[in-house]
């Protein structure tokens, strides 16, 4: 029987599915020390965000066969040194397509209308009506960087508020386009045209810092950048 071990928050229904073809341990607040004493002798390796699998828990895991990440991307696994060992990799990106759609929704509709500043100010006693006057989502343009499923799963949703849309992303999706009303358009584009940008590309070096000073200012001093994906493709600072 194959062996599993676990290093990370995984529903309770999913180790259940687990175990029902595997011996699987669960153990959670390892330390990288911890981890690499742990792993020989285990044929699958299931982590989300907070286990990081480097080269030495690669080598370390002699037996490994599987290393599957619950949740999108592989940027905290070295996919390189898996590669080499032949070790397969797996992950499940469309698990949160949905939930990440909504809350990018969540969050726009929490900016023009207000909602967090309206409910803050509730809760100490005062009544702003006037100075919380919202705006619409009717008719703004949300710029979508990323048109993969979630970046899709956005765009539907935007446009049943009647929002206008631009997508950039290397490979173009003509379908979802015309389906959405869409354009295509670069980067610098995008940015200067849109009321909200929305990103939803991973984390790859080709990637990392991809929007910084120069994207910023190309952007209307009203406009709301949304990231969704990995902090790591905005600068920041």
């Amino acid at each position: 029987m194959a062996k599993i071990l676990v290093t990370d928050p995984i529903h309770e229904d999913g180790l259940k599915a687990l175990r029902e073809f595997a011996e699987v341990e669960v153990a959670r607040g390892l330390t990288p020390a911890d981890l690499l004493g742990k792993i020989e002798g285990y044929d699958v390796l299931v982590v989300r965000s907070e286990t990081k699998v480097t080269k030495d828990v690669i080598d370390a895991g002699k037996q490994l066969k599987i290393i599957a990440r619950a949740g999108v991307g592989l940027d905290n696994i070295d996919v390189k040194a898996a590669e080499k060992r032949g070790i397969k990799l797996l992950n499940s990106p469309e698990a949160p397509t949905i939930a990440v759609a909504e809350l990018v929704l969540g969050h726009m509709l929490s900016f023009v209308r207000n909602i967090p500043r309206a409910d803050s100010s509730m809760k100490v006693g005062r009544w702003e009506k006037s100075q919380l006057m919202g705006t619409e989502l009717r008719g703004k343009t949300l710029g979508i960087v990323g048109t993969g499923k979630i970046g899709q799963a956005v765009g539907y949703r935007a446009k049943a508020f009647l929002m206008d849309l631009l997508l950039y992303d290397i490979i173009k999706n003509q379908e979802f386009a015309e389906r959405t009303g869409a354009r295509y358009v670069d980067l610098n584009t995008l940015f200067q045209e849109s009321d909200f940008v929305t990103i939803h590309v991973p984390l790859i070096p080709e990637t990392k810092h991809m929007i910084g000073k120069r994207e910023l200012e190309l952007m209307k001093p009203t406009a709301v950048l949304i990231n969704t994906s990995r902090g790591g493709i905005v600068d920041e600072t």
